[in-house]
């Protein structure tokens, strides 16, 4: 479904006199369907910088990201026409933060069912239930479904996060360590929901801070190579 193939990306800061960093380099995996990839390597390697190359966030320098997409068929991921990549970033991929980025003053419960909305179609009432459900499964309390997530704790921001991220079930969904800031408990329910969505046939490339916690979920991890690729 997905193959980097010598994939890099470099940043000029030119408020520093043009410096130039090295985010990543020489960087090849391939995703097959339904696969869960980890990425390891130590901080500052460059490991949020691939999944935001794959999202289209950063443009990458050089090298190819192939995808298989249903809207469009075989597409470079690094190429593609803005418009393509917008599209494919509605009906297809999905991306989980370490932070929620929302339009202030939405309550929970709506900032989770407007992907199902949007992407498949359902009804408000449907989308609502389902989204209600997701969040009492992740032990949002009923009383803060109404709420306003800017309120709520970063651990109740995180799971509203995720429920967004996974409700739509996308084909991909990229993860920049989704559970960094959560309990152990809720860490669990997390996993537990991620292992199911990958049953259902979605693909996954994800970084975790607990190395321990990403080979209990993935399939096999992709090791950043710190003399090719950290960031200097």
């Amino acid at each position: 479904m997905l193959k980097a193939d010598n994939l890099s990306k470099v940043f000029n800061i030119h408020l520093i006199g043009d410096k130039v960093i090295k985010g990543c380099n020489g960087v090849s995996f391939i995703v097959d369907r339904g696969e869960f990839l980890g990425i390891s390597g130590p901080s500052g390697a460059g490991k949020s910088t691939i999944l935001k190359c794959i999202y289209r966030t950063y443009l990458p320098t050089g090298g190819d990201i192939r995808y298989d997409s249903v809207l469009y068929g075989q597409v470079n991921l690094a190429t593609i026409a803005d418009h393509m990549v917008i599209s494919i970033r509605h009906k297809e991929i999905g991306y989980i933060s370490q932070f929620l980025k929302v339009i202030p003053r939405v309550s929970a419960v709506d900032i989770v069912a407007e992907p199902l909305l949007l992407k498949n179609g359902v009804s408000p009432e449907e989308a609502k239930t389902k989204a209600g459900e997701l969040l009492e499964r992740l032990n949002i309390p009923r009383k803060l479904f109404d709420a306003y997530p800017a309120t709520f704790s970063g651990g109740e921001q995180q799971r509203v996060n995720i429920a967004r991220a996974i409700i739509w079930k996308p084909r991909l969904l990229l993860l920049d360590e989704p559970t960094a800031s959560l309990d152990r408990d809720s860490t669990a329910i997390v996993v537990e929901l991620l292992k199911e969505l990958r049953n259902e046939g979605t693909s996954m490339v994800g970084i975790f801070h607990d190395n321990e916690l990403m080979k209990s979920i993935t399939d096999r991890a992709y090791r950043m190579n710190p003399e090719t690729e950290y960031a200097e």
